[in-house]
């Protein structure tokens, strides 16, 4: 029996994510083997040195089959939705690989964080969410190795993508003007979109029939046919398997080749196919909503020192050496401005002593946020993990902060590296793909 707390919204949402992180559910848990001892299992697809197994592709297939039917979207032929599933596992693998050849690790403390932000999210807690996934015929052991894997592939792309996105000075002022003439920050968009992507080192011939298959999606989309179904059916972005739902995204986080597209349109129009370096997009406006925020906002002034495990030192090992680079700090006062200066791998505050400046609620990722809130002025944290490696912070202070000039060029670089991002990741998974040795069994 479920109880009253587990609202029908809050697991439609944990079932979903399950999908989306591959899970293992009750298939996965029920495989018999033969009566010569053998799994019945066959492998569906070599990647590099991995496999993608058949069994992987039949729980995958069965729980998105059954949310598109829960979401009332009509399903699109086995054969698509298998290519596409295939498709997705296909490079989860791939980077997984790349993430484990770079010593890239979950620790449980971070993944518990990550399952404790989860549950808050859905307003049950964390001591209930077994039962809730097991509502769902969800093992909440699989659900765990799946959140880690996930959380894995996200600190992947920080440092493989993300890390790599520069925002210049110059770029701030030019977005900040071209703000004055865009969507507003104040304004939300639910948009959802289907890519139709080209290789890195495209044909003529390659480009041509892309742009002919987008403008028959176009078309077919424009006639009344369902948007979700057709990114189904048609998308290489990752969120085909949504439906192409990007979500609720204020203006100036729209993706750089939207933001001057989207302020002309309506609820439910879609755009003509637009060319980027990845493909050709078709996006739609689903809805609009305003939004209001504070100019009032409380900010924290911190540094910190981060360092990074990889295949020389383990968790354990840069744990103790950030344990005893904080005793030097506090009991022997060594100057953490210098210390960080030399030690830290964050190339974006090293250079400053550690220094991140002042920085209002949502800059930092929740385990990072969570050890700030904790401390007093001048206190500095015992060592901690997060997705991007092992930190010690420092609080040097908190105010109230009138929304200024300098909170506007804050949000305007958050902004153009998160627009960024999309196109980015898109291109980076794009070379993984095109790079590996992928051979389709079944």
């Amino acid at each position: 029996m479920i109880h009253k707390d587990f609202s029908r919204g809050a697991l439609m949402v944990l079932a979903a994510l399950a999908s989306s992180l591959g899970c293992s559910v009750a298939l996965a848990q029920t495989r018999e083997a033969s009566s010569s001892g053998e799994l019945l299992d066959r492998v569906a697809a070599t990647v590099n040195e991995g496999v993608v197994l058949s069994s992987e592709v039949d729980e995958q297939m069965m729980m998105l089959t059954d949310r598109l039917r829960d979401q009332k979207l009509d399903l699109p032929p086995q054969n698509v939705l298998r290519q596409q599933v295939m498709e997705r596992l296909v490079l989860q693998e791939l980077q997984m690989q790349r993430a484990n050849r770079a010593g890239i690790k979950v620790s449980d403390e971070v993944l518990n964080n990550a399952l404790r932000d989860l549950a808050e999210q859905n307003r049950i807690p964390l001591a209930r969410l077994p039962e809730a996934l097991a509502s769902q015929g969800i093992d909440y052991a699989s659900y765990r190795e799946g959140m880690r894997k996930e959380l894995a592939m996200q600190m992947l792309r920080q440092r493989d993508v993300f890390a790599r996105i520069n925002v210049s000075p110059r770029e701030i002022d030019q977005f900040i003007e071209r703000q004055k003439k865009l969507p507003s920050a104040d304004q939300e968009y639910n948009i959802s979109h289907i890519l139709i992507a080209v290789p890195q080192a495209a044909t003529p011939e390659q480009l041509a029939e892309a742009e002919n298959k987008a403008n028959e999606v176009f078309q077919k989309a424009t006639a009344g046919e369902d948007f979700a179904r057709l990114a189904v059916a048609n998308s290489n972005a990752q969120t085909a398997l949504e439906g192409g739902a990007l979500g609720w995204r204020k203006g100036p986080e729209l993706p750089t080749f939207l933001a001057e597209v989207v302020s002309g349109l309506k609820g439910g129009d879609v755009t003509k196919p637009i060319r980027t370096p990845s493909g050709f997009h078709i996006v739609k406006l689903n809805e609009m909503r305003g939004s209001t925020s504070s100019s009032i906002v409380n900010q924290v002034h911190v540094r910190h020192i981060l360092i990074k495990p990889n295949e020389l030192q383990d968790d354990a090992t840069v744990q103790q050496k950030l344990a005893t680079i904080r005793d030097r700090i506090v009991s022997k006062g060594e100057n953490f401005t210098a210390v960080a200066s030399v030690v830290s791998e964050d190339p974006g505050s090293a250079a400053e002593g550690g220094d991140m400046g002042w920085a209002g609620p949502g800059t930092f990722v929740p385990e990072f946020e969570r050890q700030i809130a904790q401390l007093q002025p001048d206190e500095i944290s015992e060592p901690f993990r997060t997705q991007f490696g092992w930190h010690i912070v420092q609080l040097l202070g908190r105010r109230q902060f009138d929304n200024t000039q300098d909170m506007v060029r804050q949000k305007a670089f958050q902004a153009l590296r998160e627009s960024k991002a999309d196109e980015e990741t898109e291109l980076w998974l794009r070379r993984l793909r095109d790079e590996a040795y992928v051979e389709y069994k079944l």
